[in-house]
């Protein structure tokens, strides 16, 4: 069982930046694909990013792409978002996800889940 704890988020101008964390236990971090996503106030859970258990490999969504990074520490068993040039649109309660399964781009596959964590960005 994994447990995935999310911080960093908060409160932010249009333009700035936030890095966000999730701190995993309970599991063999290195073993799981880890995923941030996002659920905006009435709209449903959307894909942002995902990497690969070794981190060798990154997938984006299309709106992030070129403005947010994923990363991963497998010595901290902990996966990060640094997010730059943020927009209002990007306003979300953000989770952080893991899937024993090969991280393919496609969202899919994750069991384990974060509380998640609120990023607001003002214009």
């Amino acid at each position: 069982q994994v447990q995935l704890v999310e911080s960093g988020g908060g409160l932010v101008q249009a333009g700035g930046s936030l890095r966000l964390s999730c701190a995993a236990s309970g599991g063999t971090f290195s073993s799981y694909a880890m995923g941030w996503f996002r659920q905006a106030p009435g709209k449903e859970r959307e894909l942002v990013a995902e990497i690969s258990a070794r981190g060798g490999s990154t997938y984006y969504a299309e709106y992030v792409k070129g403005r947010f990074t994923i990363s991963r520490d497998n010595a901290k068993n902990t996966v990060y978002l640094q997010m730059n040039s943020l927009k209002p649109e990007d306003t979300a309660v953000y989770y952080c996800a893991a899937s024993p399964r090969v991280a393919t781009g496609s969202g899919l596959g994750y069991g384990y889940w974060g509380q998640g964590t609120q990023v607001t960005v003002s214009s």
